[in-house]
Order: C-alpha cells, then structure tokens, then sequence
C-alpha cells in the first residue's frame, strides 16, 4: 500500500484518522451517557449535536479510509461521484451542527431583547429539541415511546431556517455530484466544479464563524451584566467557543480558498510535495473540524440532572445549550430582578 500511496500523504491520512476516530468515540459514548440519565425526557438538544459530532467524525473516518483504499484498488467512481460525495457528507453535518448551534444563540439574544422590551409572552415559546416536561407515573411503554421518537421535538423559526439550508447544501451536493459525473471524461472541468463547492463551502464557514463573533459578543454584553458565579461561568463558555469558532472557521476557509491541497489531496495526491502542503493540510482539517468539534464537547461534557417518575427535574445549563428536561414553572428571581438576570435564568431549558 506504501508503493501505491505517498509514504507522507499516508502517515497524515493515518494521524487524521485516528483523531477523527477518537472524537466519534468520545461524543457517542458521551450521548449514550447522556440517554442513560435522563431516558425519560427523549431527544434534545444536547443528544441531537452529539449525535451530529459522531456522525461528521465517523464521516470523515469513512472518507480518509476509502481514499486511500480507493488510490491504491484504482477505484473508478472515486475521481467523481464517490469521492466527491463522501468529500462533501461530513462538511455538511459539520455545517448543520455548529448552524443549528448559533440558531441556539440567537434564540437567547432575540428573547432577551423581547423580554427588556416588555413583551413576556415570548416566555412560552420554545425553540429546537425542547421537550415538553415528563409527565409523573408514565408507564414503561410510554417511556420508551418518548425516547425512542422526535415527537416531542418542536422546532423553532430559526432552526427551520437551518434545516432549509442543511437541505438545499444536500440538493446542491446531488446536482455537483451529477455533473462531475457527466464531465468524468473531461476531468479538468470536474476540478473545476469541484473548486467551486469547496469555494462555496468555504464562504459559508467563513460566514458562520462571522456570525458566532457577533451573536457570541451580544450574549457576552449581555451576561456581564449579571454578578452572579453562574453568569461568570456562562460568559467563560460564550467567549470561548466564539473565540475558537472565529479563529477556527477563518483560518480554515482562508486556506480552502487561496490554496489548492484540498483538491490534490482528493484527485492528484502525488502532486503534493514539500511540508508546506502537508502542514496546510493538517491545518484545514485540524482548525476546521477537530478543534471546534473537540471544544464543543468539552462543553457539553456535565451530565443533565437525572429524571424520575415522582419528582420533577430541575437540570443545570449552559449557555450556548440546553438539556432539554426541565418544565416550564422552574425557580425565578424575585420581582426586582434585572431583565438581564431574567436572561441567565432563561438560558436554562424551561
């Protein structure tokens, strides 16, 4: 496989491999842990993004293997359709996960700002994969239902707006896939389709990691306000995953834009040569998936407050996601409270 493959092309395939493998491991042990907890309260939020990080990493494991089995078994479909479609799946649910992550951001921003406006009917709204509160003496059949099914989902406005995107990225990914296929016998004008998606996948990386800087610095304003030891550690999480999500995400697309690694690492890996190349490489899927990935599971790391049959849940929350398990009459702060003490209790699921 070494005579079929370059020596340096592999050993960097392996290492991606093996941090790819790794972070799918960690997230789906982390939601299996999570599901055991708290069986009762179904999919949230939290379960959903786990889900989601597994996937993109268990994607881009898959897309690592076949390339470099796909190079050395001469696979035809590889230099089109295969290929490009295995290339593009995992950016995608990267996509969807960190989309469906602001989409959560901007739900508290927006609702903090209805609150000091004083519209309080805006309290009963409830965004993404917040589900209603477990009701007391289910019976076990019921509890399997409601944890085994996306009934009690309720999508807000800006998480459908992240599903019509996630899914128009999807139809767009069938339509380059298509033409590649009709121009295999012209393979510079594949390269050239090709370009374009990761041209295009790049600006709306960058855009993304634009949107985080702007939401992550409103909640940030917003929380600093609050002198509480809960408020303090909100603020820690917001600013770091907005920091790391502007930092990651530019850097990234800069280099999906201005450089050419990612296409010859795919169609023409002999054309790499030189420690630059391999160093732009690792950094493009370092800085763009890895890092991101690995911080948000570092934050998602505290188990939701367990549920039982006679009691209700009160969770704990982090800013930027929510458990999903709690009901709607949890404690508030005393009528002289800010409108901005109102936004650190609402970041817990209600």
């Amino acid at each position: 496989m070494i005579k079929c493959y370059p020596f340096n092309l592999l050993f960097v395939n392996i290492a991606l491999i093996c941090l790819d493998v790794v972070l799918a491991f960690i997230a789906f042990f982390q939601l299996c842990r999570i599901h055991l907890r708290n069986q009762r309260v179904g999919w949230t939020r939290q379960k959903v993004l786990h889900l989601m990080i597994g996937s993109s990493n268990c994607g881009y494991f898959i897309y690592f293997l076949c390339m470099v089995v796909a190079t050395c078994k001469r696979w035809l479909c590889w230099s089109n359709v295969c290929g490009f479609v295995l290339m593009a799946l995992p950016k995608i649910l990267f996509l969807a996960a960190f989309l469906l992550l602001l989409s959560f951001w901007a739900d508290l921003c927006h609702q903090a700002n209805d609150e000091e406006d004083g519209d309080e009917e805006n309290s009963s709204r409830k965004p993404l994969l917040e589900t209603s509160k477990t009701k007391v003496g289910l019976s076990n059949i019921d509890i399997r239902r409601k944890c085994c099914s996306f009934q009690g989902i309720r999508v807000g406005s800006r998480q459908k707006f992240v599903i019509v995107v996630i899914v128009l990225n999807v139809l767009l990914i069938i339509a380059f896939a298509a033409i590649i296929r009709i121009e295999q016998k012209n393979p510079s004008n594949s390269l050239v389709f090709a370009r374009v998606y990761i041209d295009f996948l790049a600006t709306l990386v960058l855009l993304m990691g634009v949107a985080f800087g702007c939401y992550g610095f409103l909640l940030f304003s917003k929380l600093r306000r609050v002198r509480s030891e809960k408020a303090s550690s909100e603020m820690r999480k917001v600013v770091g995953l907005a920091v790391v999500s502007v930092l990651c995400f530019t850097s990234s697309s800069l280099i999906a834009l201005f450089m050419d690694v990612l296409l010859f690492h795919h169609w023409n890996p002999e054309k790499i040569n030189g420690v630059k190349a391999l160093i732009l490489l690792i950094l493009h899927h370092v800085l763009g998936s890895s890092v991101p990935f690995a911080f948000g599971l570092w934050f998602m790391r505290e188990l939701p407050a367990p549920s039982t049959s006679n009691r209700q849940v009160q969770p704990r929350a982090i800013t930027f996601i929510s458990y999903g398990s709690a009901g709607r009459h949890h404690h508030q702060y005393c009528p002289t409270a800010t409108s901005s003490e109102k936004q650190v209790s609402r970041t817990s699921p209600n």
